[in-house]
């Protein structure tokens, strides 16, 4: 009887072809017995599937390829859950590159605590782009505001879990057809359902997504337009109204790059300044 693999990773992509490869190549050199994983890519509807980028590893790794019609990710990695046959999950995206021991870390984690949910850290590795640090530098942000205790800010390109759970809470929300706040949504969801949720910065991703000016801001602008849709959402869930952080949360979010290591501090600075007002704009869009 063939044994059944501990985890499942469940990758979504689409149209990546260069990055999704990078990714396979990282998870090749995971520090973890390759009899214990199994690896899950769901293409999202790309013109073209993948099929030339998974080939090469599957005399290394045990990997499939699912096609789905075009959905978005929530979709992709639900489906990606359905094909699994791991106990655990663990989601990554298709732009990043685990590190060696990060499978090793989430099994650590959930040794301890099987039923959490467990999230670890992403690190930008495209060092030279403004627009992608400035979009990792307000998630690092983000992971230091929320998730000091109890973790409320779990992010789905580093994310593991048991299956059992997964389906518990219900998979991510499909009505989410962007890669904007599904995650947030699922974690907010399972603190509602009394889910312990951790944050792991010891299991880290290197995520490598190449942003523009204008891409940078269409990216903080579709967020505000999922972060519209999660508190909509959670409105009908909770019967609570929209919380609104307090002032020193803004205050403290543009001091931030300030206390980084970042060479162009005055740029990054001003990129999240405006990384917030393309949020409030797709919020209100959505609301309108």
């Amino acid at each position: 009887m063939k044994r059944k693999p501990f985890f499942t990773i469940v990758i979504p992509t689409y149209g990546r072809f260069e990055q999704l490869g990078e990714c396979l190549r990282s998870i090749g050199g995971l520090d973890y017995p390759e009899e214990d994983f199994e690896v899950v890519v769901v293409d999202d509807g790309s013109p073209r599937p993948p099929e030339h980028i998974v080939e090469p590893y599957r005399d290394k790794l045990n990997v499939r390829l699912v096609i789905q019609p075009h959905a978005g990710p929530a979709t992709a990695r639900n489906r990606g859950v359905s094909e699994a046959s791991g106990t655990f999950i663990a989601f990554t995206d298709d732009d990043c590159r685990p590190e060696a021991s990060w499978l090793s870390k989430l099994r650590s984690r959930l040794d301890t605590d099987p039923g959490a949910v467990i999230a670890g850290k992403t690190e930008n590795i495209l060092k030279d782009n403004p627009y992608s640090s400035a979009s990792q530098m307000l998630i690092d942000y983000l992971n230091s505001y929320y998730n000091t205790q109890n973790a409320r800010f779990l992010t789905s390109n580093n994310m593991a879990l048991s299956r059992d759970v997964f389906l518990k809470a219900g998979g991510f929300d499909t009505s989410f057809q962007l890669a904007a706040a599904e995650d947030r949504e699922f974690c907010d969801r399972c603190i509602h359902l009394g889910l312990k949720t951790v944050f792991a910065p010891e299991a880290v991703v290197k995520h490598g997504h190449p942003l523009s000016f204008g891409r940078f801001l269409r990216q903080h602008y579709n967020y505000g337009r999922g972060a519209n849709n999660f508190h909509r959402i959670r409105a009908l869930r909770t019967s609570e109204k929209i919380k609104i952080e307090p002032p020193r949360f803004y205050i403290d979010l543009l001091l931030y790059p300030w206390k980084s290591d970042e060479r162009n501090k005055p740029y990054i600075a001003f990129l999240i300044f405006l990384s917030q007002a393309a949020n409030a704009a797709g919020l209100f869009r959505e609301k309108l």
